[in-house]
Parts: C-alpha cells; sequence; structure tokens
C-alpha cells in the first residue's frame, strides 16, 4: 500500500467529480432515462460475472464477520434482478430536476421561483451491501447528481465490478463516465478523506452500523445526514389482537434481521403478559433469542436482559422483551432508546393508536404493520439512497426529491432597490 498514491489517486477522482457537476446536473430526463435503461440492462447481462466476484467476497469475508452480515453481503440471481428492476422503477419516477417548488410574483414586479436542483456531488460510504453501489448511482444520476461511493472491504470486489459496469452503461448512453466513482482505497483514512473533502463533496450520507455514522458525524467537516441505525421497537397494546402480533413480530425479526429496518426491542402491555408471552415464546423460541427485563422474565422463565440489551442494535436473531404499564410508559421508554427510526404498535383501541402516532418522534410510525416497510421502494420512491433518521433537510426513506436541495431564481426588467 502506498498511501501517497492512494491519496493522489483519490483527489484525482474528486476533481473529475467536480468537474462534471455542470454536464450531469443539465442532462435531460430523456437521457439520463436512457443510461438507467443501459445500467439495469448491464446488470443482467454480467450477472455471472458479478456472481463470481461476490463469491470472492464472500470467502474472504468467512469467519470475520456474522453470519447474518454475510446475508447482506450475498448476492444471487434474484437479488441482481432485483437491482436491475430498481434502476428501471427509477426511470419512471419524476425527474426532480428543475421542477418549480413555488413562484410568486412581488409588487414591484418581480418574478420569485423556488427551483429545486441537484447537491452536485453526493458521496456515500457504506459496509457490507453491494446492492447499495446501484441504487446510489441510479438515484444520484437521475436527481442529476454526481456520486463518490467508498464501500467497505467485504464488499469491494463486487461493488468494483458493479461500478465498472455501469460506467461502461454511461459511455454507451454518450454521459460522462466520471458521474459515477468508486473509492479504491478500502482504508479508514479513504473514508476520512471524503469527511473533510471540503470543496468537492457537497453532501456525505453514511451507512452502516453505528461505528461509522457516529464517525461521520464526530468528524466531518462536509454537510453530513445521518442514516441507518435501526433501534426499531413494537409495542403489543393490551387490545391487540394476538394473532396478528405474532405475526408482525416474526416478520419484523425474522424476515431480515441484519437491515436497519428490523425490530429490536419488543414492549408488551402488562395486562397480557401472561397470556401473550407464551404464545410468544411458542412463536419465535426457535428462531429468536428473547431477553426478558425482570417483569417479563417471571412469566418467561428465560434469559434476562440485559440494561443495555435495550440500547443495542443486534442486527442479529435477538430481542430485547419489556413489561410497560400502558401506552404512555411505551411512548416514554421508545423517545428514550430509539435511534428515531421505526416503530410500531399493535392495538384495536383508538386512543392508543392516536397517543402512539402524536407522540412518537420517529421518522416512521406505523400501527398494525411491520417496521420492515421502512424502504425507498416500499414507499414508492424506487430504490433509495438511505433511511434519514435527523430531522433537517430529509426525515425517512430518501429518494429523488431528496437528493436535490433548491435555489431561487428571480426574474425582473430592471427592478433595482
Amino acid at each position: 500500500r502506498n498511501p501517497f498514491q492512494e491519496e493522489t489517486a483519490m483527489k484525482e477522482m474528486l476533481e473529475k467529480a467536480r468537474n462534471c457537476t455542470g454536464e450531469i446536473s443539465n442532462l435531460s430526463t430523456d437521457k439520463k432515462n436512457k443510461a438507467l435503461k443501459y445500467m439495469a440492462q448491464t446488470l443482467r447481462d454480467n450477472k455471472d460475472l458479478i456472481l463470481k466476484n461476490n463469491e470472492t467476497d464472500l470467502i474472504n469475508a468467512k469467519d470475520k464477520i456474522s453470519e447474518v452480515m454475510l446475508d447482506r453481503l450475498r448476492l444471487n440471481e434474484t437479488r441482481i434482478e432485483s437491482m436491475a428492476k430498481g434502476i428501471e422503477e427509477v426511470i419512471e419516477l419524476k425527474d426532480p430536476v428543475n421542477e418549480v417548488l413555488n413562484e410568486y410574483h412581488k409588487e414591484n414586479g418581480l418574478l420569485i421561483k423556488k427551483v429545486r436542483v441537484p447537491f452536485g456531488v453526493i458521496a456515500i460510504i457504506y459496509e457490507s451491501r453491494p446492492n447499495v453501489t446501484s441504487d446510489v448511482a441510479a438515484l444520484c444520476l437521475k436527481s442529476g447528481n454526481v456520486s463518490i461511493l467508498r464501500s467497505g472491504k467485504e464488499a469491494f470486489n463486487t461493488s468494483n465490478t458493479i461500478v465498472k459496469l455501469l460506467k461502461e452503461a454511461l459511455v454507451k448512453a454518450d454521459i460522462n463516465p466520471d458521474a459515477i466513482n468508486l473509492v479504491q482505497d478500502t482504508t479508514r483514512q479513504s473514508a476520512t478523506n471524503l469527511m473533510t473533502a471540503n470543496g468537492y463533496v457537497d453532501l456525505l450520507i453514511p451507512r452502516g452500523g453505528k461505528g461509522l455514522i457516529e464517525n461521520c458525524v464526530k468528524n466531518a467537516t462536509v454537510p453530513v445526514i445521518e442514516t441507518g441505525q435501526g433501534i426499531c421497537h413494537i409495542y403489543v397494546e393490551k387490545t391487540a389482537d394476538f394473532d396478528m402480533a405474532l405475526k408482525i413480530i416474526e416478520n419484523a425479526k425474522c424476515s431480515r434481521p441484519s437491515v436497519c429496518n428490523a425490530a429490536e426491542v419488543l414492549l408488551i402491555d402488562e395486562d397480557i403478559i401472561d397470556s401473550f408471552i407464551p404464545l410468544l415464546i411458542n412463536k419465535l423460541s426457535d428462531k429468536v433469542e428473547c431477553r426478558f427485563d425482570e417483569a417479563s422474565n417471571k412469566v418467561a422463565h428465560l434469559k434476562p436482559a440485559s440494561d443495555t440489551d435495550f440500547d443495542t442494535e443486534f442486527l442479529d436473531y435477538i430481542m430485547a422483551v419489556k413489561t410497560v404499564k400502558n401506552v404512555k410508559e411505551a411512548v416514554n421508554h421508545i423517545n428514550r432508546h430509539s435511534t428515531k427510526h421505526s416503530e410500531s404498535i399493535i392495538t384495536s383501541d383508538e386512543y392508543s393508536k392516536q397517543y402512539f402516532t402524536s407522540h412518537i418522534d420517529s421518522a416512521a410510525v406505523y400501527v398494525n404493520a411491520s417496521t420492515r416497510f421502512t424502504d425507498g421502494g416500499e414507499f414508492g420512491l424506487g430504490c433509495e439512497i438511505g433511511i434519514s433518521t435527523g430531522k433537517l433537510h430529509a426525515r425517512g426513506p430518501m429518494g429523488l426529491n431528496e437528493l436535490c436541495t433548491y435555489k431561487y431564481i428571480i426574474e425582473g426588467e430592471g427592478q433595482i432597490r
């Protein structure tokens, strides 16, 4: 490894990215959609090559990351097809660039327009999910942005292959291939370089675990949108339909435990623990390690929860379980311990529903549904660039509109102030 060469390569990449922002921000919708069509097809046409490199990554990562994280890394033909379809869904979405958000005439004759425009260069630091590579590239292109991707080392071979193919698709569509970039250095230094690339990076989006996100928020000198970390809760209120609740809990925890919208904490109304917990154990005991607080464990008699379990994003087949007195106590617990991602109440009581939805301070609040729906595709945004857990600029699943800012265009006829 030659740090000097890697830093020089990073600077060259940033320069090229910055230099093509004007071109990319002014591409016609038809030209962008044509490129997206080529991008989707090249993934399908080269699925064997992608899978070959993905297998290399899986072999290299074996025994270094958990089985559920290996599942995040793993691609197959179905997942590649899903990536291609995600790009095609972006084609169908309305182009946000130059959309007039508001316009009005002043008494002095000035016409003031608020217009949606791209950020410019968007950098994404992500870990072992190679599908993020194509999702981000597609969304950034359609929204008129240049993308700089920095993949985790576990997924580098897969991501590098995907980016090379997507660049070929851009060339075929007569678009500058510098619109999509992958950082070749996977050391921490390259992440730090992106975090401090003032004048080159207009927006940084970290997608990964707690450590990555906290590192970016703490050390970045470029604008950051905090995404991803999900300590998601499900609260089973005393009037809940038990069959519905069990079905939702199983889906939210077990369908894909390694993703940020998987449920990590289960709250149960104290009035139903004697009847509900045995059903919960019967439903999940062969799949999930439930860790019970003192009150719930008087019924369960299984593994006790530690204090830290209620502040942990397990990303595994583990769930912390707690007893609460009522909806107000459930809301108080969630607002203290949540990462502001997704929370769900299972209830048939209108007051509990209204109290929960109006008092929970998270990006997505569900009633009688799984937290697993917090996803750009499920929300009709096509693929997504991440789930924002903050409140500034964007919140929840981020699609095309969230990858744009706005500017004012003022037209006059010689007015002076």
